[in-house]
C-alpha cells in the first residue's frame, strides 16, 4: 500500500481531483523538554500553511471556470410568503403572520437576528432579479416640480391596510371606514368639514366597507356580516333565497360578505363572498336576493366593475387572477377571458375593482383597466365587436397597487386620466388620450405623472381613491388619516364643495392637503356636536360672541402645512442629537424612582417599594389602615401599572411579573418567561384613577424593554401574549409619557436623545413630533392633562433636561403647540416626575429644596404656588404668576390641624433621636382620589395634600412606612 497520502478536491460540476503526495500538516507536540526553540517551531508552521496554501489554488486551477462563486454576489431570494413556527404550548406547527421577527433568545437575553418581510408572491417576483429596487428608484427622474429631497424609508413597501375604504354618498356626504374598523362620516355643514361616527356596535366587530344604495346604508364586518342602517342604528341583514337557490346558497347562515359593488344607477349592489359566490340585491325594501354561483371550475374573488349600458354584465376576477363575464341573459352566463401570450408575462390579474372607461378608442369602445401582481396596468378592451388585451406597463421601479374609480375630468379634454397608488405610497397619473386608434399612436411624451405624497406621510397600498369632485381626489394615507389631492383653489380642509370655478384661471398642476382622522385612528379629528355653532351636525354656524361680546371665528385654523409638519416621518428629522444619545446613562435608581408608589384602589390600596427590594401594601381593611408585605424570591425594584386589580412589578433583573389574586390565594405569575417575554426597565405613568379607563377586548400595557424598545402585552379576557412595536430607528426609548390617555391608540415616549415620539397602535407606526433644536426633555414619564374626554384639547407635560416644566398643548384652532413654563425660581429646578393631572388644570411639582409646587390656571393665566412640605410653618407659599414679583398673591397652601392626624406627632417631634425630614423626596407621586396626591419625604415616610371645601391645598397627615428611617407605629401584616 501506498503510504503517500491522497487529498480529493470536488470542483461545482461534480468532477473530483486527486492529488498524490500533498503535504499534510502533521501533528505537533512540545514539551518542557523539547529542543527546538520557538522561533523554529513558528517557521515551521508558517512553512506548512503556505504548502497547503499552495495545494489549495493549484487543485482550485483544475476546476471548471467559475467554480467557486464569490459569495458576495449570493443574495437570499424568497419565494414563498407562508411559514410556520412550532408552538410548544400545543405541540403542533402555526402559521405566522408576516412581517415576523426572527428572534434568538439566550439565558433570557433575546436579541432580533432576522425579519420575514410581509410581501406576495409577485412582489417577491418583481424583486427576484437581484437589483436593489431602493437604490434604482432613487435616480428616478421626476418632472419640473415634484419633491426634490426624498426621504430615507421612502421606498420602502407598505403593508396591506384591508379595512379602509371611501365611499360616496354626496357632494357633501364621504363615508370612511378605518384602519381600526370605525365608521365615520365626513360631512360639509355649509361652513366646515366635520365628522360624525357610525361605529357598528361592538358585537358586531370591525367594519370594512360601506356601501351606499338608493340613499340605503349598507355596512361589512370583517367577520362578513352585512348590517343595514335604519334610524341611526345598524340591524343585521341576512341574505335569504327562494327555495328554488340551491342548498348552498340556502344556509344564509354561513354566508360571509368579502365586498361589494354598487351598479351605476345606484339601484343594486352585487356581493362578493368569501366562499366565491356572486351575490346580488336587487331590491332593498323588502330585500331581493339572487344568487348568480360562482364560473365553471373557478370563483369571485372580486369583482372587477359593471357594464353601464347593459347593466346586467358583471366582470369578475378569480382567485387564481382570470378575468370572468357573467350575463345572465346569456347562455352559458359565465364566460371566461382568455390572456394572450403579452399579459402572461406580467403575471395573472389581481383582484380587485378595476375602471371602465368608454369610448377610449371610438364611441362604442369598452376599456377595462385591471392591474396584473406584477404591478402592471392592463386593459380589456372591446372595439368593433373584438375585444384584445393591451399592456399599459407601471412608471419604471414601480408597483401598482390600486386604480382609483374613473370620473371624466372635463378640464382635460383631450385626455382621459387614472390615478393609481403603488405599494410605496406614492400616487400616479396615467394620462391617456381619447380615441386612440392603436396602443401606440398619439400617445403623449409623458404618459406618467408623479404626484408623490404628501409631506411626512404615504398613500395606502391597495386602497384606491375617491373621485368626489372635478380636479378633487381622495386617498387614504397608510398612517390613518385622509389627504386630498386638489387643483390649487379646489380643495383643502376649509373648502367645501366646489360647483362654480373658472377653467381658464385653474393650474394644471395638483397639489396635497392631508385632511384629520377621528381619535379611533389616533388622529385629532374631533366628531360633531348637537350644540349651536360651527361644529353643528347638521347646519354650521360660522360665528359665535364670547363672553365678553366681541366676535370671533370658531372655524378651526388648520390651514397652510403647518399640520403637516407637526408630524416627521422616522429619518427627516434635521436634528438627531446624536452625540446626546450614545453618552446618556440612566441612574441606577431611575426605575425606583419613576415606579416606586402606585395606586390600587382610590382611597382604599397602593402599593410602595423600597430601597431594599421589598414591596409593602398599605390597605384600608375593617375601618383599620395597615402594611401588607408582599415577599417575592428576588428584590424588587418598581411597580409599573396595574389592571384590572393585578400589580405589574419589575425586579433587580427586569422580570415582568403580575401580583394578583386566584380564589382566596395570592399568586405571582412571570409575565418575561412567557413566550416571546422580555425584560423591561419601564411603562405607562397610569395618570387614570382606577376605574375610570373603559375596559375593551383589545386592552394591553406597554413597556420600554432593556433594549429600549416599545413592547406591548396584552391582558384583555387574560390573553396574556408579548408584541414587540420596536423604537424608532435614529434611537431608543428611554420612558412613556402617556399611554392612551391623551389619545386612543396612541403611546407617547421620550427617546434617549430626549425628543418626542409618539406609536400607533392601530397602524404600527411611528411618527417624530416637531421639536426644536435646543429643547431637550429629560428621560422622566410625564403627565397628560384633558379636561373633557368629549375634546380632545389637552395637554402633554414633561420636564426638560435642564429641569424646568414644559408643555406640548393641542387644541382644533392651533394644532400642536410647545409651551415653556420653566421653574418656579431661578435657584429651584424640578426634579421628579409631574404629578397626575387634578381637575384637568392643576399639577403638582417636586423642586430641588423638597418643596412641592402647584402649578395651576387662574383666570387663563399659568401661575405658580409653593406649598411647602409638611409641618413647614417658614417656607414661602406666595402665588408666582408668570407676569412677575409684582404680581403675586397671598394665598397659601397650608398644614392642617395636627391633632386631626393619627400618624403625626406619634413621637415627640423635638426628640433629637428621631431622623426625620420631612422634605419630599424625588419620586413621582400618585393619585389617592380625585382631591388628594401621596408624596414621599425625604425620611422614607408618606405625606398626603389635599384639596379643602374653600379649594385650598393643605397637608392631610403624614404616613409612617415600615422601612422609614423616622420611626412611628403602625400596623403590619404579611400576605399569603
Amino acid at each position: 500500500m501506498d503510504p503517500t497520502p491522497t487529498i480529493f478536491f470536488f470542483c461545482s460540476s461534480g468532477s473530483r481531483v486527486a492529488m498524490k503526495g500533498a503535504a499534510v500538516l502533521p501533528q505537533v507536540m512540545v514539551s518542557s523538554s523539547a529542543t527546538m526553540s520557538i522561533f523554529h517551531l513558528i517557521i515551521f508552521i508558517c512553512f506548512l500553511l503556505s504548502i497547503s496554501y499552495l495545494v489549495f489554488l493549484t487543485s482550485a486551477s483544475w476546476c471548471p471556470p467559475l467554480a467557486f462563486p464569490q459569495q458576495t454576489t449570493r443574495q437570499f431570494e424568497q419565494r414563498t410568503d407562508r411559514f410556520w413556527e412550532f408552538q410548544e404550548e400545543s405541540n403542533s406547527w402555526v402559521e405566522v403572520k408576516l412581517p415576523f421577527d426572527l428572534v434568538s433568545c439566550v439565558n433570557d437575553n433575546c436579541t432580533k437576528v432576522g425579519l420575514i418581510d410581509q410581501t406576495s408572491k409577485a412582489e417577491e417576483g418583481h424583486l427576484a432579479n437581484g437589483k436593489d429596487v431602493s437604490n434604482k428608484t432613487k435616480n428616478l427622474k421626476m418632472r419640473e416640480g415634484d419633491l426634490t429631497g426624498l426621504e430615507e424609508n421612502s421606498y420602502t413597501v407598505l403593508p396591506l391596510r384591508r379595512r379602509m375604504s371611501l365611499t360616496k354618498m354626496s357632494d357633501t356626504s364621504i363615508w370612511v371606514t378605518g384602519e381600526s374598523g370605525s365608521i365615520y362620516e365626513r360631512f360639509w355643514n355649509g361652513v366646515q368639514w366635520v365628522i360624525a361616527p357610525h361605529d357598528l356596535q361592538l358585537s358586531a366587530g370591525r367594519a370594512v366597507s360601506v356601501l351606499i344604495v338608493n340613499r340605503t346604508i349598507f355596512a361589512i364586518s370583517e367577520e362578513g356580516n352585512l348590517y343595514q342602517m335604519k334610524l341611526s342604528d345598524w340591524e343585521e341583514l341576512k341574505p335569504a333565497f327562494n327555495q328554488s337557490i340551491n342548498k348552498e346558497a340556502e344556509q344564509s347562515s354561513v354566508i360571509q360578505m368579502k365586498s361589494g359593488t354598487v351598479s351605476y344607477d345606484g339601484l343594486r349592489v352585487y356581493f362578493c363572498t368569501k366562499t366565491g359566490l356572486l351575490l346580488e340585491l336587487s331590491e332593498v325594501e323588502p330585500p331581493r336576493w339572487e344568487n348568480h354561483g360562482r364560473p365553471p371550475g373557478a370563483d369571485v374573488a372580486a369583482i372587477a366593475d359593471m357594464a353601464r349600458i347593459r347593466t346586467d354584465v358583471v366582470y369578475t376576477i378569480s382567485s387564481t387572477g382570470d378575468l370572468y363575464e357573467y350575463d345572465k341573459s346569456s347562455r352559458p352566463s359565465w364566460k371566461k377571458h382568455l390572456q394572450n401570450e403579452e399579459t402572461d408575462k406580467d403575471g395573472s390579474l389581481l383582484p380587485l375593482q378595476g375602471c371602465m372607461i368608454y369610448g377610449l378608442s371610438g364611441d362604442h369602445s369598452v376599456s377595462l383597466f385591471l392591474l396584473t401582481k406584477g404591478g402592471k396596468l392592463v386593459e380589456r378592451r372591446l372595439h368593433q365587436r373584438k375585444w384584445k388585451w393591451i399592456t399599459h406597463g407601471s412608471p419604471e421601479d414601480h408597483h401598482l397597487t390600486s386604480i382609483t374609480p374613473f370620473l371624466e375630468d372635463e378640464l382635460k379634454e383631450r385626455f382621459f386620466s387614472l390615478f393609481l397608488t403603488t405599494s410605496t405610497g406614492s400616487v400616479f397619473e396615467y394620462q391617456i388620450p381619447k380615441h386612440l386608434r392603436t396602443a401606440q399612436e398619439d400617445q403623449i411624451s409623458e404618459a406618467w405623472q408623479n404626484h408623490m405624497h404628501p409631506p411626512n406621510a404615504k398613500a395606502a397600498r391597495g386602497i384606491p381613491g375617491l373621485k368626489f369632485q372635478l380636479g378633487r381626489i381622495l386617498f387614504a394615507l397608510d398612517d390613518g388619516r385622509l389627504a386630498e389631492l386638489h387643483l390649487p383653489g379646489l380643495g383643502g380642509q376649509n373648502s367645501g364643495p366646489t360647483n362654480q370655478f373658472n377653467r381658464k384661471k385653474l393650474s394644471s398642476k395638483y397639489i396635497w392637503s392631508i385632511l384629520d382622522a377621528p381619535e379611533s385612528e389616533g388622529w385629532n379629528g374631533e366628531y360633531c356636536t348637537e350644540e349651536r355653532g360651527p361644529m353643528n351636525c347638521i347646519a354650521g354656524i360660522k360665528d359665535e360672541p364670547n363672553d365678553s361680546g366681541n366676535i370671533r371665528s370658531l372655524t378651526r385654523r388648520r390651514k397652510g402645512t403647518k399640520a403637516q409638519q407637526d408630524y416627521l416621518s422616522l429619518g427627516t428629522s434635521r436634528s438627531r442629537l446624536v452625540k446626546a444619545s450614545e453618552e446618556y446613562r440612566f441612574p441606577d435608581n431611575w426605575i425606583n424612582t419613576s415606579f416606586r408608589l402606585s395606586l390600587v384602589q382610590a382611597g382604599v390600596s397602593f402599593f410602595i417599594i423600597t430601597e431594599a427590594g421589598l414591596i409593602f401594601e398599605y390597605l384600608y381593611t375593617e375601618s383599620v389602615w395597615l402594611w401588607l408585605r408582599h415577599d417575592h424570591s428576588t428584590p424588587m425594584r418598581g411597580a409599573l401599572g396595574n389592571y384590572n386589580g393585578s400589580v405589574f412589578f419589575v425586579d433587580v433583573y427586569g422580570t415582568l411579573l403580575i401580583r394578583e389574586r386566584s380564589n382566596n390565594e395570592l399568586a405571582w405569575i412571570n409575565c418575561t418567561a412567557m413566550r416571546k417575554g422580555r425584560q423591561v426597565i419601564g411603562g405607562p405613568p397610569w395618570d387614570g384613577m382606577s376605574g375610570k379607563l373603559k375596559v375593551t377586548a383589545e386592552d394591553a400595557l406597554f413597556f420600554v424593554s432593556k433594549s429600549g424598545r416599545l413592547l406591548q402585552f396584552s391582558v384583555a379576557l387574560r390573553k396574556f401574549k408579548w408584541k414587540d412595536c420596536r423604537s424608532p430607528p435614529e434611537t431608543k426609548l428611554a420612558c412613556i409619557i402617556d399611554q392612551e390617555v391623551f389619545r386612543e391608540n396612541i403611546v407617547f415616549v421620550v427617546g434617549i436623545n430626549g425628543r418626542l415620539y409618539q406609536y400607533n397602535k392601530v397602524t404600527e407606526l411611528w411618527h417624530e413630533h416637531h421639536q426644536s433644536q435646543h429643547l431637550v426633555l429629560s428621560r422622566l414619564p410625564g403627565t397628560a392633562m384633558r379636561p373633557s374626554f368629549f375634546s380632545l384639547t389637552g395637554s402633554l407635560f414633561m420636564l426638560s433636561e435642564d429641569g424646568g416644566l414644559v408643555e406640548y398643548h393641542w387644541n382644533a384652532w392651533n394644532g400642536w403647540n410647545w409651551v415653556e413654563h420653566g421653574t418656579p425660581s431661578k435657584d429651584v429646578t424640578l426634579v421628579a416626575p409631574p404629578s397626575p393631572c387634578i381637575k384637568g388644570n392643576q399639577l403638582f411639582l417636586i423642586g430641588s429644596d423638597g418643596n412641592i409646587y402647584l402649578r395651576y390656571m387662574d383666570q387663563l393665566i399659568w401661575r405658580w404656588k409653593n406649598c411647602g412640605f409638611p409641618q413647614n410653618g417658614d417656607g414661602d407659599t406666595r402665588d408666582q404668576t408668570e407676569m412677575g414679583a409684582n404680581d403675586r398673591m397671598q394665598e397659601v397652601c397650608m398644614d392642617n390641624d395636627p391633632t386631626a392626624n393619627l400618624d403625626i406627632n406619634l413621637e415627640n417631634p423635638n426628640d433629637q433621636n428621631r431622623k426625620c425630614d420631612p422634605k419630599v423626596a424625588p419620586t413621582r407621586p400618585i393619585p389617592f382620589s380625585e382631591d388628594s396626591v401621596i408624596f414621599e419625604l425625604r425620611d422614607g415616610r408618606l405625606a398626603e395634600i389635599q384639596k379643602a371645601r374653600d379649594s385650598k391645598w393643605v397637608w392631610q397627615r403624614i404616613i409612617g412606612t415600615p422601612t422609614s428611617s423616622c420611626k412611628g407605629s403602625y400596623l403590619t401584616a404579611l400576605a399569603s
